[in-house]
C-alpha cells in the first residue's frame, strides 16, 4: 500500500492533483499524500493532526446530523456525509442520508465554513441534485466504472464544472 501511494503521490503531483490516503494516517504521512480521509471508527482527527504536516488535509466521514455536529468541533478541512443514496460499495452500508441530510449537513457545516463532500450511490444524474443539495463536491466511486472511466470523469467535470 505504502509503495502503491507514493507512485500515485508522485503521478498526482505532476498532474497538480493532491492524494487524500483513506483510513491510513501512517501511509498518508510516509507518502508525502497531501492528507487522510477518516471514518468514525479510525484514528481520530486529533491524533491524526498531530501526526500529520500542518498543511496536510484531513477529511471526516459522518451518517448523521450528530456526527455532523461532532466533527464541527475536530480538526478537519472538510467533512463528507453519506450514504446520500443506495451503494454497494460499502458493506455493511450506515442508512441513506438522502439529500435532506445533504441539506442538514451543508446547513450545519456552513457556520464553521466547512467543505462537504457527498458520497454514497451518486451518479452522473442525480450529482447536479446532490450540489444543489449544499454539497461542495461529490465522491465517485461506482458510477465512474461506467464505460471509460476517463471519459465518465471529464463528462462529471463538464457536468458539475
Amino acid at each position: 500500500m505504502l509503495l502503491l501511494a507514493q507512485r500515485l503521490v508522485g503521478s498526482t503531483t505532476v498532474k497538480g492533483a493532491r492524494l487524500i490516503v483513506n483510513d491510513r494516517v501512517d501511509v498518508a504521512r510516509l507518502a508525502g499524500a497531501a492528507g487522510v480521509h477518516l471514518g468514525q471508527d479510525d484514528l481520530p482527527a486529533s491524533a491524526a493532526r498531530g501526526l500529520l504536516p500542518d498543511k496536510a488535509v484531513i477529511g471526516l466521514s459522518t451518517h448523521s446530523a450528530a456526527q455532523v455536529r461532532q466533527a464541527r468541533q475536530q480538526p478537519i478541512d472538510y467533512l463528507a456525509i453519506g450514504p446520500v443514496f443506495s451503494t454497494q460499495t460499502k458493506r455493511p452500508p450506515d442508512p441513506e442520508v438522502g439529500l435532506a441530510g445533504v441539506r442538514e449537513a451543508a446547513g450545519l457545516a456552513a457556520v464553521y465554513q466547512l467543505p462537504v463532500v457527498a458520497i454514497g450511490g451518486i451518479t452522473l444524474e442525480t450529482a447536479p441534485a446532490v450540489i444543489e443539495a449544499g454539497a461542495t463536491s461529490v465522491a465517485v466511486i461506482s458510477d465512474l466504472l461506467v464505460g471509460d472511466p476517463a471519459a465518465r470523469a471529464r463528462d462529471y467535470l463538464s457536468t458539475l464544472g
